[in-house]
């Protein structure tokens, strides 16, 4: 299944990426630094946060394609709904 989003999803996607891979580089730093455990354990909560939000709206998209698609047969429709909720379950 090839990923096709609308602008404005792919758009919010790679935003909440980039923001996960900003707090991502934030934790690294504060590791070197030593810094406090709790301020460190918070920044790795919010950089969960934004792969979590990520990975559910390509989910999302991928369900609404998949729902869309009128030429699967249902052992294909099947077979996808199994693919997509063990991915979105790998994100739960």
């Amino acid at each position: 299944m090839q990923l096709d989003m609308a602008a404005d999803e792919l758009k919010s996607a790679l935003n909440r990426l980039r923001r996960a891979q900003g707090q991502i580089a934030g934790v690294i730093r504060m590791i070197e630094e030593g810094r406090d455990c709790e301020d460190v354990v918070t920044q790795l909560a919010a950089a969960s946060r934004a792969l979590d939000r990520a990975g559910f709206s390509i989910i999302a998209s991928g369900l609404e394609q998949c729902l869309a698609d009128e030429e699967q047969t249902p052992a294909d429709k099947d077979r996808m709904r199994a693919r997509l909720e063990k991915l979105f379950l790998s994100l739960a």
